[in-house]
């Protein structure tokens, strides 16, 4: 009865404080960086093409005047003339029907109006609401677990890491908090308050620290820092206005993106150790170190690959333009962008590769039965595997 209050209790102690500092870091006021006195973005559907801008090869120039009835707003229900540009990041290619969203400004009769772009709300709902039931679906009782997890590390980035950082606190450190934060939760909601979750959260903690150190390191080494990425200009006016440490939001923001791969790398070789204890409880530590190694090495290559292809594809856009101007090798392989890819990718698979070793240590002395408690008689190790399963299918 105390583990099973205890299951419900800690959990709601710690869904309390985590909301408690969630409230508190929003407490925040928002220092105006750009007047938008009386500007909002509205709602509408477009009814009528009044001047379209499509030629006869199917591209767009220049802008279309359409029609659009507003479903949000001080003009809601009215139909107002408006512009809609041909832009790739602003604008629309309207046709009747179409749901956009419109910028507005309004001061007393007067009303200035515009499409801003197709409105596409309710599409990333759907998808991020599909994914979600496909991966319970599929995943079960554990997908179900995922979910949860996921929602946590999303409401953990958007809610307390960004909220801290403008608040001034280091982006680095920062972001150390909120990925054993989120570590914590995940893993325990994925493998329970068991040695396994245990060593999965002390292997994924190791690598995202190994990864910072080498991010740091790299920095150092090369020159390269926060302070050399392409949007410097308006962070600066952050740091101006607010303190903020924009310097330190590169390191912070490649050890969130390390996390995910970490996370994966630490909690299946844990549970791969584990689940070789289940079906060999009289296997040594010795020999469970090197049967843990063995699978962390096969991980190791496939996981430091995936992320290095991640932060690859990232930059597709800039290695396209490389590619087509022909740049010298020497401008290519010493600019900011490069080198900052190259840190990123490189340090996260860093963080991958020495996660492993620690999991696998940690698992090796917490996993392993000791010598008195090894031979336990097969039969009885039986009934217990038994016992567990039917539980695990009863819940």
């Amino acid at each position: 009865m105390r583990r099973k209050s205890a299951k419900i209790i800690v959990p709601i102690i710690v869904l309390a404080a985590f909301i408690a500092l969630i409230l508190w870091a929003n407490q925040v006021e928002i220092t105006e960086l750009v007047t938008r006195t009386g500007q909002t973005f509205e709602k509408g559907v477009v009814t009528e093409i009044v001047k379209d801008n499509l030629q006869s090869d199917g591209s767009r120039s220049g802008q279309q005047t359409v029609k659009v009835e507003m479903l949000t707003g001080v003009r809601k229900g009215e139909i107002i003339e408006m512009t809609s540009s041909s832009g790739y990041l602003f604008g629309a290619g309207c046709t009747v029907g179409m749901h956009v969203i419109v910028m507005q400004s309004v001061s007393g009769e007067t009303t200035v109006s515009s499409v801003y772009t197709k409105d596409r709300e309710w599409v990333i709902y759907i998808f991020a609401a599909l994914y979600l039931l496909l991966l319970c679906v599929v995943g079960g009782k554990q997908g179900v677990k995922g979910s949860l997890g996921l929602i946590f590390t999303f409401a953990s980035v958007i809610f307390l890491y960004i909220p801290l950082i403008y608040r001034g606190y280091s982006p680095f450190w920062v972001a150390v908090f909120v990925c054993f934060v989120t570590t914590l939760v995940t893993m325990y909601l994925i493998g329970g308050a068991t040695r396994k979750t245990i060593c999965a959260i002390g292997g994924t903690v190791t690598g995202i620290l190994s990864a910072g150190i080498a991010a740091i390191l790299f920095s150092r080494a090369s020159g390269i820092t926060g302070y050399n990425v392409s949007d410097i200009e308006s962070l600066i006016t952050l740091w101006n206005v607010k303190g903020i440490q924009v310097g330190g939001l590169l390191f912070s923001g490649l050890l969130i993106s390390a996390l995910g791969a970490t996370m994966d790398v630490a909690m299946s070789v844990s549970s791969a150790m584990d689940e070789i204890v289940r079906q060999n409880p009289v296997i040594s530590r010795k020999e469970l170190w090197f049967a843990g190694m063995r699978v962390g090495r096969d991980m190791m290559g496939t996981d430091s690959n995936t992320l290095i292809l991640a932060f690859a594809g990232t930059s597709t856009s800039t290695l396209m333009l490389d590619y087509a101007y022909n740049l010298p090798y020497q401008q290519l392989i010493n600019s900011n962008n490069i080198g900052i890819a190259i840190m990123q990718g490189l340090a996260g698979s860093y963080g991958i590769v020495l996660s492993v070793p620690l999991t696998v240590t940690l698992g090796a002395v917490l996993l392993a039965k000791r010598k008195g408690m090894a031979h336990t008689t097969p039969a009885n190790t039986f009934e217990t595997d038994i016992r567990e399963e039917t539980e695990n299918c009863l819940d």
